[in-house]
């Protein structure tokens, strides 16, 4: 029997086993995931080969960024189908075609900036774009704050700092813009989802989350307003590792950060069909979709202090939407 998530229009089959990796691969941690014009699936991990595409039914079709790629964070894929991977672990962020060609680099592989200085970059985590075809960059665990880049890799401007306040950052992990340019920012481990203008002026916030991780901006056409897919990291400290409804778990929220639907979440984390671990990455496709990359391996110890970790984790999920 199939395991149906969520409420409502949002209801979601778990379709189990549906990436077909060559024998011998493995994905390790599924950090991002993005979907092309053909629903092609582009997983980007943290195992031997960093990129791995799928066509929408799991059948593998190309690997690529061996040897370029040293951790995998970050994936969004434009209306051309142009990728903008970013690597946490170089502090670099690289534009690149559906094969794999480099066709720009923003930051310097493997010089990370200073500390807390704000210049780019200092293990950054995603980017987005501007209906203008601007760049913005979150910057990440080793900064707190969102960099604007043109579409060739200026810097334009650069906000935010460390700080529990409007406009402050604790850890700044992922970033989404919507087709009138608003810009979403997961601010982590302040337990929100901030949103700014294209010029990066604080306009609201969303609460009710726990650890936003993943965002997914699905926009509307015409009148239709944008809904957001969230991905919820679970407790990550020992003293409430096994309290209930805080995650991990997906949330749908609407425009104004309303609450739609939750996908799991109640239990805790889990390799279970319908648990989650770590959703760390998501993409829907054009039948609606979810595809959750999960850094799985990374937060095993943390969710299962002193068990041995099975081998290989499930670290990527599809959820096939109930029409």
């Amino acid at each position: 029997m199939s395991v149906i998530l969520g409420t409502g229009e949002h209801r979601y089959r778990v379709i189990e086993s549906w990436a077909k990796l060559p024998d011998g691969w493995e994905f390790m941690d599924c950090a991002a995931v993005g979907v092309d014009s053909k629903d092609q699936v582009y997983v980007f991990n943290r195992g031997e080969h960093p990129m791995i595409v799928f066509d929408r039914e799991g059948n593998f079709l190309r690997s690529w960024g061996e040897g370029v790629f040293k951790r995998a964070h970050g994936l969004h894929i434009d209306k051309d189908d142009i990728l903008y991977c970013t690597d946490d672990g170089d502090h670099s962020v690289r534009k690149c075609t559906p094969d794999g060609k480099v066709l720009m680099t923003i930051g310097v592989p493997g010089r990370p900036a200073p500390f807390m200085s704000n210049e780019p970059f200092h293990r950054c985590t995603h980017t987005a774009l501007s209906p203008k075809g601007e760049i913005y960059v979150s910057d990440g665990y080793g900064n707190s704050c969102v960099h604007k880049f043109t579409p060739d890799g200026k810097l334009i401007q650069t906000w935010g700092h460390t700080g529990t306040g409007p406009g402050e950052f604790n850890l700044v992990h992922n970033i989404v813009t919507d087709d009138d340019g608003w810009v979403y920012v997961a601010d982590r481990e302040n337990h929100r989802v901030q949103v700014f203008d294209g010029n990066g002026r604080y306009e609201t916030e969303w609460k009710n989350l726990h650890r936003p991780s993943a965002l997914f901006c699905a926009c509307g056409k015409g009148t239709t307003k944008p809904t957001f897919f969230v991905g919820e990291l679970g407790p990550g400290m020992p003293v409430n590792l096994k309290y209930r409804n805080l995650g991990p778990r997906l949330s749908v929220v609407d425009h104004e950060g309303k609450l739609i639907s939750r996908l799991g979440g109640t239990e805790g984390p889990g390799m279970e069909v319908g648990r989650f671990m770590s959703p760390h990455g998501l993409a829907i496709d054009s039948r609606g979709d979810i595809y959750v990359g999960e850094v799985a391996y990374t937060n095993w110890p943390t969710s299962f202090p002193g068990q041995t970790m099975p081998r290989p984790l499930r670290s990527l999920q599809k959820l096939e939407r109930v029409q």
